[in-house]
């Protein structure tokens, strides 16, 4: 039991402090996926004409703020937080895992004095994530993989069934 009134003062500034915590964290998340986007429409990945521009007075990336604004809109009202949340474990997931999957390759097949630090951790790391992936929902799991499998064929077509080059990292003229 809470000690009187005394502590109401204090329920309504940490709830203020999490409100204001969650409006900076979503507009630094939208301004890093903005700046990701633009990263991406620079070096053709995307349509550069629409993920490419800059505004020219202000010099910000409008396009891509309104673009992640609104599919972000979209999400808030078609998606429950549940479902949100195990669709972005479904994606850190699968890059967790292609990260180990990519260390054991690099630092345990493909070295020539094999260490089993070099073995174990990794394989840890990766049976991990892949248990915690197979227990997310059927719904973020048939989510995740259609999210997945646009984004393949995207690829796919961009790179003309993944011969052409998709990104080109060279740094752009200004």
């Amino acid at each position: 039991m809470w000690p009187g009134k005394t502590w109401a003062p204090l329920f309504a500034i940490a709830g203020l402090t999490l409100v204001v915590a969650n409006f900076r964290s979503g507009m630094g998340a939208q301004l890093g996926a903005a700046r990701l986007l633009y990263g991406m429409g620079r070096s053709n990945a995307l349509p550069k004409s629409f993920f490419g521009a800059i505004e020219p007075i202000r010099g910000i990336r409008h396009n891509n703020v309104f673009f992640v604004g609104a599919v972000s809109l979209m999400g808030a009202f078609s998606l429950d937080y549940d479902l949100g949340a195990e669709m972005l474990n479904f994606g850190a997931l699968i890059a967790f895992m292609g990260v180990n999957a990519a260390a054991l390759v690099r630092y345990y097949i493909r070295e020539p004095q094999r260490k089993m630090m070099n073995l174990i951790l990794p394989v840890l790391r990766f049976a991990v994530c892949l248990l915690l992936w197979l227990n997310l929902s059927r719904t973020a799991q048939i989510a995740g993989s259609i999210w997945m499998a646009a984004g393949i064929a995207f690829g796919a077509w961009k790179t003309r069934g993944f011969r052409g080059e998709l990104v080109n990292f060279d740094i752009p003229a200004a």
